[in-house]
């Protein structure tokens, strides 16, 4: 394979499942493939260059959060001339279905993943979860995982209440739990707020020498919508391929932008539209921990308002 941008343009905003998963298949075919796994996943393969992104989404998170409705992996087979397979759930399912396993043992038994010079596994949420668990199906990978579980598994994740509706979701059979499958993974990046605190023992349980946390300081639970927001999602992806990406250059990039007062603001505003009003606050008490800032102190007064205050306390005093 050479490698080379791929030339299409896409506008999926506005339509239903339905169309477009039709939309998705008719770029798919037209440039790798589009298959249906089961009723309630779809995968896309676009063929381009020697490097792999591999994305886990769900269809709610990519109509409502990318732009044009479009897979993540879109972009970068356009700009950057990446090969892209791109897995979407309809709705969240942590992607445990015997349809995707059949389907990453296919591409273990076809040495699909040997054509690939640098492959990088990324999602968020449940889709981190996928990431890091089928990417064991690809040794050598890079995983970059926003906010992940390790499993939801009852015996061993009895600490985390959100998710009591999926505890009878088998996640012990085949591409199970997560922090085994990502051993064989050249490195893994493991990026969750240590405030939201069942979301840092999930962190915890992937401890491994071939991990870096990336902690990410206030942004609550919203990550892969709040790194967007700070133009530093697709660097992020890009610096994994690359190699780049360390625990210290993600620190720096994170001040960088935490400094500029518009990219501050963006981001505030888009937590705030999207209803993460925890994400908000911490925006706002961020911000006001440096410096007084009328129009911050103004939001974060009608966010406590309405109960919502930030995960630290704006100050010392108010922990104690």
């Amino acid at each position: 394979m050479t490698d080379h941008a791929l030339s299409f343009e896409t506008d999926l905003t506005k339509l239903d499942v339905a169309t477009w998963e039709e939309r998705i298949d008719d770029i798919a075919e037209e440039y790798g493939y589009f298959e249906p796994l089961g009723d309630d996943h779809m995968v896309a393969f676009l063929d381009a260059g020697p490097k792999l992104l591999v994305t886990f989404e769900t269809y709610e998170t990519i109509s409502k959060l990318n732009p044009d409705a479009e897979p993540r992996g879109f972009r970068f087979a356009r700009e950057d001339g990446w090969s892209v397979l791109c897995l979407v759930a309809k709705q969240e399912s942590w992607f445990r279905h015997p349809a995707v396993y059949g389907y990453f043992d296919r591409l273990v038994d076809d040495g699909f993943f040997e054509d690939f010079d640098n492959v990088v596994f990324h999602g968020a949420h449940s889709c981190g979860y996928a990431a890091a668990t089928y990417s064991v199906a690809a040794p050598g990978a890079t995983v970059l995982a926003l906010r992940p579980q390790a499993t939801l598994d009852p015996r061993i994740a009895g600490f985390d209440p959100r998710y009591r509706s999926e505890r009878r979701t088998d996640f012990t059979s085949r591409y199970g739990y997560a922090p085994d499958m990502i051993d064989g993974s050249n490195h893994t990046f493991i990026a969750f707020d240590p405030a939201q605190r069942h979301d840092a023992i999930h962190a915890a349980l992937f401890t491994r020498k071939n991990v870096t946390q990336l902690r990410c300081h206030s942004l609550s639970w919203r990550i892969d919508a709040a790194f967007d927001a700070m133009g530093i999602h697709d660097q992020l992806i890009r610096d994994a391929m690359n190699g780049t990406l360390t625990a210290k250059a993600f620190a720096k990039a994170m001040r960088a932008r935490w400094n500029q007062k518009t990219v501050v603001r963006t981001l505030f505003q888009r937590a705030f539209q999207t209803g993460h009003k925890q994400l908000a606050a911490n925006v706002c008490a961020f911000v006001l921990r440096q410096s007084d800032d009328p129009y911050f102190a103004e939001k974060l007064k009608e966010l406590s308002s309405q109960g919502i205050t930030p995960s630290r306390p704006l100050t010392p005093e108010a922990a104690e």
